[in-house]
């Protein structure tokens, strides 16, 4: 059974820094590409950061370009997504995803075959 289990979410204030964590099971985790996303109160899901399986590739939505930065370590089975100069807009329930063998439209979210549930993020201003 595939599992993806998000922790690190919290309360922060704006300016401020997060560290989330992904950590995959029941795949192989190197044959997969990875995502982040986001979803706030009353909007739809949007992409926030992605992972090609080896790590050798990332990308962001413009939002938290240069301020987020996505990272894997294949021989521990996890991915990270480091949040600074965090915003109130940046509040979101985020979501971790897995897409086997990676995805040409790696932004989409219906392009991903595993979800976790999902860890809060709320910024204050």
């Amino acid at each position: 059974q595939v599992q993806l289990v998000e922790s690190g979410g919290g309360l922060v204030q704006a300016g401020g820094s997060l560290r989330l964590s992904c950590a995959p099971s029941g795949l192989t985790f190197a044959d997969f590409a990875m995502g982040w996303f986001r979803q706030a109160p009353g909007k739809d899901r949007e992409f926030v950061a992605h992972v090609s399986w080896s790590g050798d590739s990332q990308h962001y939505a413009d939002s938290v370009k240069g301020r987020f930065t996505i990272s894997r370590a294949n021989a521990k089975n996890a991915i990270v997504l480091q949040m600074n100069n965090l915003r109130p807009e940046d509040t979101a329930v985020y979501y971790c995803a897995a897409v086997q063998y990676g995805a040409i439209r790696f932004y989409r979210a219906n392009e991903y075959d595993y979800w976790g549930q999902g860890t809060q993020v709320t910024v204050s201003s």
